[in-house]
């Protein structure tokens, strides 16, 4: 009987294994057919089942002018996903009972605008703030175009845009304030916490924060095929490929200016759904639920994010939920706790909708 059962065992295991190889057939052909038909130079996913990878490969190039491939160490700009690091370390702080997201921000921070002061925590990391944008909507520099500190004097001489919890106003202030809550209790810069206690307990030995032209092993330029044209004052599409050049303000770096590899940030989600940052499951639980506005409804960037967390877009439905971070229209990944399924993707080209790519991805491994 013992014998029989070995063997049955034995059988199931290799099904399974054929069953993941041919899934992964299938997500090779499909990422081949989508680079294809966007251009897109390089790119690398990784999928995650009950916390184990399951799938992992790296297509096209990390460099054009240089034919480099892309590998498993590449490194991609990540940009936006830097929230989920910061959103994880306010938990953390939360967690050792040094502030609760309830709390206004005067609580924590001083010499803020009166006007400021009622503004939650919660409504920070949700973007439901209404606080004025440090970023010039049209060039998406600094507002005042003169440096960190002149942006940070014109930001706390400007109106608020709405009452706080009215509306749903993504922008770089949130995470401003964000990054100065985590810089007093930490006393340390932001990018030094990240590291330490999130980084190092993940074992992420590539990831990194800084600008697009930094010199880094292993990184990928990123690319566009979009430029800025002075004569309509806004990026068009041509047909020509561009390397792009981003500086993320060491003041913003809650916001964005992040750099990983699928494989790194792989560990970061198995760290995150495994208890290694946040002790009680609640924590994670919290982060992910959607914040509701004033009038019951969400924030939402359209489509499937339709609804936003503390720091993490969210796909809210009633099959296959999901939280999707997204980052500068390059770089995505997707956690379906319900289906302990996470994907992640990563390219090298700017404008590529990479949430509903891994959206899609992920109907692959929850087809049974």
């Amino acid at each position: 009987m013992k014998k029989f059962l070995f063997l049955i065992i034995i059988l199931l295991q290799f099904q399974s294994r054929c069953l993941s190889q041919d899934k992964g057939k299938i997500l090779s052909d499909y990422l081949r057919k989508e680079m294809n038909e966007q251009k897109i130079p390089g790119l690398q996913v990784t999928v995650i089942k009950y916390n184990e990878i399951i799938f992992s490969e790296s297509l096209g190039y990390a460099n054009i002018p240089f034919s480099v491939n892309t590998n498993e160490k590449t490194i991609f700009s990540i940009n936006s996903i830097a929230k989920v690091f910061a959103a994880t370390a306010i938990m953390q702080l939360v967690e050792e009972n040094k502030m609760d997201i309830a709390d206004p921000i005067s609580k924590h921070l001083e010499g803020l605008p009166k006007d400021w002061g009622e503004i939650t925590i919660k409504q920070l990391l949700s973007h439901t703030s209404g606080l004025p944008d440090i970023e010039d909507p049209i060039s998406g520099d600094l507002v005042g175009g003169k440096g960190q500190e002149f942006a940070w004097i014109s930001l706390q001489k400007m109106p608020l845009q709405f009452k706080a919890g009215e509306e749903f106003n993504y922008n770089a202030t949130n995470y401003l304030l964000v990054q100065r809550l985590i810089e007093k209790y930490c006393e340390c810069p932001f990018e030094k916490f990240i590291e330490k206690r999130q980084f190092e307990i993940a074992e992420m030995s590539g990831a990194t924060f800084g600008n697009s032209f930094d010199v880094v092993e292993n990184k990928s330029p990123t690319y566009s095929y979009y430029y800025f044209d002075k004569a309509v004052g806004d990026y068009v599409l041509g047909n020509k490929l561009l390397e792009v050049s981003e500086e993320f303000p060491t003041m913003l770096r809650a916001d964005a200016g992040a750099f990983s590899s699928a494989q790194e940030l792989a560990k970061w989600v198995i760290a995150l759904q495994t208890g290694k940052f946040l002790k009680d499951n609640r924590s994670l639980k919290k982060m992910w639920q959607p914040v509701e506005l004033n009038n019951g409804g969400f924030g939402e960037f359209g489509g499937i994010l339709n609804a936003y967390g503390l720091g993490w877009p969210v796909v809210k439905r009633e099959k296959h939920p999901a939280v999707l971070p997204i980052g500068g229209g390059r770089a995505a990944f997707g956690i379906y706790p319900e289906d302990d399924l996470a994907v992640i993707l990563l390219v090298n080209l700017s404008g590529v909708m990479t949430h509903d790519l891994v959206d899609k991805i992920s109907k692959i491994y929850l087809s049974e």
